[in-house]
């Protein structure tokens, strides 16, 4: 694989490492395949670490997968969308508990990785953000799964504004669980490691099921998220959001 780096640990512990540093771990087509394929191939595995190459945890979608995405249909949209929205419910539906080790910032999309993690832990200096909004976009496809975790007070704050916060504030709304300075990352992921390895292996994967059917059924929200942020992406508001970042220019509504 290309773009994902999986590592097998000792005691069933798997590592996942975003694979783009150099891009900050930004989303294209075929990271997403990769997430996809990786997650729906765990099994017998005990524990998933998930992190980011890098400096970066996860920057969101890259920029040349965004340029191909100008001069799609809303058809193509969707459709891309949907693969999108398949990555985030593979790691949300792997019945392995998934550790975040959130080493940087995580913007846009990364911030729904953050989500389908069952928990985390984050560098000091991370930067979270849903910064869609500041592209003329939105954060449609990740929403149902940040919301389950954030509320809808803090969607409110943080999702309409497209302002970065903090660790601290993850922490505060229940995106992150921990947050610690940096050279404290891997002992507290070890930490962690201990306490999720002392549950029965299969008693830990039904109490991850049990929480998924209890919380009710995210999927029902996937046709009506890609279909919004299919509009979005076409939209003129969308294509001069997307031509700004692009063009590395500020958007007109900021010119004004």
């Amino acid at each position: 694989m290309k773009y994902i780096e999986v590592l097998a640990q000792e005691n069933g512990v798997t590592e996942v490492w975003l694979n783009r540093p150099e891009l900050h771990n930004a989303f294209n087509a075929e990271l997403i395949e990769e997430m996809i394929t990786t997650f729906e191939s765990f099994r017998n595995e005990r524990l998933i670490v998930l992190s980011g190459r890098g400096t970066s945890f996860c920057a969101g979608a890259d920029l040349n997968w965004m340029k191909a995405m100008r001069d799609y249909s809303k058809e193509e949209n969707f459709r891309d969308s949907k693969r999108l929205a398949r990555m985030f419910a593979a790691v949300n539906e792997c019945d392995v508990p998934v550790l975040g080790r959130i080493n940087g910032h995580a913007l846009g999309g990364g911030v729904g990785l953050v989500s389908v993690c069952d928990y985390v832990v984050a560098n000091s200096t991370a930067l979270f953000g849903f910064t869609e909004v500041r592209l003329g976009l939105i954060p449609a496809v990740i929403s149902p799964y940040c919301m389950a975790k954030i509320g809808e007070s803090n969607a409110r704050a943080w999702m309409i504004s497209g302002e970065r916060f903090s660790g601290e504030d993850a922490k505060r709304m229940g995106l992150a669980h921990e947050v610690c300075l940096g050279d404290e990352l891997d002992l507290r992921v070890e930490e962690v490691k201990k306490k999720f390895l002392a549950a029965g292996p299969e008693a830990a994967k039904e109490a991850k099921r049990l929480v998924r059917g209890v919380v009710g059924n995210l999927k029902g929200a996937e046709d009506f998220t890609c279909q919004m942020i299919a509009d979005r992406r076409v939209s003129a508001e969308g294509q001069e959001g997307m031509r700004a970042l692009l063009e590395k220019d500020k958007p007109a509504w900021m010119k004004k």
